[in-house]
């Protein structure tokens, strides 16, 4: 998703040291109030979810090797069964009888055919039932997806009612702020922002989630590590911005969401004011999105984790309150 701060316009040769130190100093401050709160949320729930891994952690030691359920004896061990009762004699009708048929095996689905199914899977997945997660796979085994999937996963992030709230939020900001003066004021100021902003974030899905992907062979998707350390998911989410899996299954450099981030930022040059044009445009929305998509990627990473503690509290929770209940009800 792309946001955008203003930069001023400056040409590479003249440029100054000075100005320079000027433009990286604005992107520090980059992070408005919804940028704030955009990363503020993941860093939250990051928290929550280092409690939960240690919690997961405590209770996997606690358990004793007298704790664990018995194994399953083995066929050759059990009780012997009385014997068969001795079959039939054979008449000569039976021995005459054609033998039936052996059973087909079982058809397996083509790798097309599993990705459409994963595709549908993948369309209802929600963050806080609200934000769109349609990019996360779990499986890293799962079957790649063809051009025409690419394309379909695109079109479905980029025109849920999520984005379009987003982009709804940045103009009344923008407009607050009066970022992107040339835009104006009122409705027409307004609209011209809400267009920029979902311009920005539609420009960027479409280059470096479908045309991209689909002519480098590279996976748009985001492969949720889910086991080991906390630290070692952390990192796997930040560098999934600029690693990705191929569609034969290697990992490699992710070419198409950095250049599909760039390609967005320079197309922004053709609807931004004339004023706020220019190189240093192109390099912010470049980087800006770049880093947001690290950001996101650990709530994307955690979520799961996050979502399975409370519900195993509120189940706990429940239990414990039955549980007094059935007490009086036996008395």
């Amino acid at each position: 998703m792309s946001y955008t701060w203003i930069v001023e316009p400056v040409t590479l040769w003249q440029a100054d040291p000075k100005i320079w130190i000027n433009i990286l100093t604005s992107w520090m401050h980059f992070l408005k109030i919804s940028r704030r709160i955009a990363l503020a949320i993941p860093f939250f729930l990051l928290f929550s979810a280092d409690v939960v891994l240690h919690g997961q952690t405590e209770q996997a030691s606690a358990v004793s090797p007298n704790n664990m359920p018995d194994a399953p004896v083995p066929a050759n061990q059990q009780e012997q069964q009385a014997p068969p009762s001795p079959a039939p004699p054979s008449t000569p009708a039976d021995s005459q009888a054609p033998a039936a048929p052996p059973a087909p095996p079982p058809q397996t689905k083509s790798q097309r055919e599993q990705a459409e199914e994963d595709l549908k899977r993948e369309e209802k997945q929600r963050i806080l039932g609200i934000m769109p997660d349609f990019n996360m796979m779990n499986n890293a085994d799962a079957p790649p997806l063809s051009p025409k999937q690419k394309f379909h996963l695109f079109w479905k992030s980029s025109t849920d009612p999520y984005v379009f709230f987003v982009s709804a939020f940045v103009a009344g900001y923008g407009q607050a702020q009066n970022s992107n003066a040339g835009y104006g004021q009122g409705a027409e100021g307004y609209f011209k922002r809400f267009g920029a902003s979902y311009a920005d974030t539609f420009d960027g899905n479409l280059w470096g989630n479908a045309i991209l992907p689909v002519w480098w062979h590279e996976d748009p998707r985001y492969f949720r590590k889910g086991t080991g350390s906390g630290g070692s998911r952390m990192l796997h989410a930040a560098l999934s911005t600029v690693w990705c899996r191929r569609d034969n299954g290697t990992w490699g450099p992710n070419y198409a969401n950095v250049a599909g981030n760039f390609i967005g930022g320079a197309i922004s040059n053709l609807y931004y004011p004339s004023a706020n044009r220019g190189v240093g445009l192109v390099f912010s929305n470049g980087l800006t999105v770049t880093a947001e998509g690290a950001v996101g990627a650990q709530l994307v990473e955690f979520w799961p984790d996050i979502l399975r503690h409370y519900r195993n509290k509120k189940n706990k929770q429940a239990d414990a309150q039955t549980q007094p209940a059935d007490t009086a009800a036996q008395k």
